[in-house]
């Protein structure tokens, strides 16, 4: 087994990697209402942005998993460095091809940028996320992925507000709508794309192989933990791609808050920004090597201090957002309740969201507006958690299982068009009601892990849960 110290680069490496994705993956929600506007779109096409992007990773994990079937898991024969390096040779293509989407002002070409952009991804997911559960204990594995995602939510927290400028503001021709404010800051995109490949290019990683030989086969699937969090992920990725993508136009409406684009992206930016907060304190809340005392100490400086940040970041006043600091509080106290344990807090932070859907639903103005935001820091450690939860004990299997959780990050795709629709119908707050379905689910899985994972996390021992 490697030293910790030995870990410290790759993981360092590896965080910067998940700090470029989540801003890119944010990114879409300053484009959703941006080519809404510039094509004039109804809910459900504006949803396409989200469909392709989200979609490349079903059709990208279903071909990795007729790979791994046939011939045995992709990344245990290519090895986790040239699978992240490929994953961002595909990521600086698909940015590179908003250049001519833009150039010819055509929806279409936009939809198979972000389509390229998104198989990209799905390799970067398979890889970089099994990796970082690798790159240690198997019991501290939701802390260490919780930290990384931390740095994701970082990159989601500063994409509303820095790529909102730059889109919406800074490219814009003399603060018109156009199709070319995108050219620029997408070309960027991929340059740090290829110049993060050069860097992971010359960092030694780690190589993880597998003794047993066994290749091919459904083997993953024997595990029934992996099959409930399958769903697990595409509820989740589901709710929350389909909630921060109508946080804007939410906002936009009169009975909510009838704020403009250009304030209301440092809402969307809140939104994220809570998601960061709670992966951090993650971390820290998940890791069994802290006295509690200490380990609460350490909590409550890190949500200030991460707090704090994000106030240097967004763009509005303390009596503007003071709210917030509730929703930070409940998050302490939901951790504190969840003991440490990935599966309890996971359970418990679903039916949090749950219950400030149906407020956001219910209620109009302020008291549904920052009920909807307050989500995000809920959302935190859901990924985190339903990932490692479903892949422990896998093994063998754990690249063909990662690529099937990967897989179910259709629900980013499907969720958020299907609340298109819906809305069109429905209105935007009554179909609101789709996302609390999702946390519904996710809440059954928590408590079922709850049940019968945990305990065999921390006694060391296999994760199969008993039935």
């Amino acid at each position: 087994m490697e030293k910790k110290n030995s870990n410290l680069v790759p993981l360092i490496t590896l965080t910067s990697l998940f700090f470029m994705w989540g801003f890119i993956t944010s990114m879409n929600d300053i484009l959703i209402p941006h080519l809404r506007s510039l094509f004039q779109l109804n809910y459900l096409e504006s949803m396409l942005v989200q469909f392709c992007f989200f979609g490349a990773y079903f059709i990208g994990s279903v071909i990795y998993f007729i790979i791994s079937y046939f011939k045995g898991d992709p990344i245990n024969r290519i090895g986790y460095k040239n699978g992240i390096l490929l994953g961002l040779l595909i990521s600086a293509i698909g940015c590179f091809l908003f250049y001519p989407a833009a150039a010819t002002s055509k929806y279409g070409i936009f939809l198979v940028a972000l389509f390229t952009l998104g198989l990209g991804f799905t390799l970067l997911q398979i890889a970089a996320n099994a990796y970082v559960s690798l790159l240690g204990s198997e019991e501290s594995a939701s802390s260490r992925l919780n930290l990384t995602q931390g740095f994701n939510s970082f990159g989601t927290t500063i994409a509303p507000v820095l790529g909102g400028y730059l889109i919406l503001q800074f490219f814009a021709e003399k603060g018109t709508i156009s199709a070319s404010s995108t050219q620029i800051p997408y070309l960027i995109f991929g340059g740090i794309f290829l110049l993060l490949g050069a860097v992971i290019y010359k960092v030694q990683l780690p190589a993880f192989t597998s003794d047993d030989t066994e290749t091919g086969g459904f083997g993953a699937l024997k595990f029934p933990q992996l099959k409930r969090g399958i769903f697990g992920i595409f509820f989740y990725v589901g709710g929350e791609v389909a909630i921060g993508s109508f946080i804007i136009i939410f906002l936009k409406q009169a009975n909510i808050a009838d704020m403009p684009e250009a304030i209301s992206k440092n809402f969307l930016a809140l939104y994220w920004g809570g998601a960061m907060i709670g992966r951090f304190i993650g971390a820290i809340s998940l890791s069994h090597g802290l006295a509690p005392a200490k380990k609460l100490v350490y909590m409550v400086i890190t949500s200030v201090a991460v707090f704090l940040l994000i106030y240097s970041i967004v763009d509005v006043t303390f009596a503007e957002i003071y709210p917030y600091l509730i929703f930070m509080v409940l998050n302490l106290v939901g951790f504190i309740l969840g003991k440490s344990a990935a599966a309890r807090t996971l359970f418990l932070f679903a039916l949090v969201n749950i219950v400030l859907l149906a407020i956001a639903i219910f209620f109009d103005g302020h008291v549904a507006m920052w009920s909807l935001i307050g989500i995000g820091i809920f959302n935190s450690i859901m990924y985190s958690n339903i990932y490692t939860l479903s892949i422990a004990g896998l093994g063998k299997y754990t690249g063909q299982g990662s690529s099937l959780l990967v897989m179910a990050i259709l629900g980013g795709a499907v969720v958020p068009v299907v609340q298109g629709a819906l809305a069109d119908v429905l209105g935007l707050q009554k179909a609101m009601m789709l996302p609390l379905v999702c946390y519904l689910y996710i809440a059954y899985f928590g408590y079922y892990c709850w049940k019968n994972i945990d305990a065999s996390l921390v006694d060391h021992k296999s994760a199969a849960p008993k039935h």
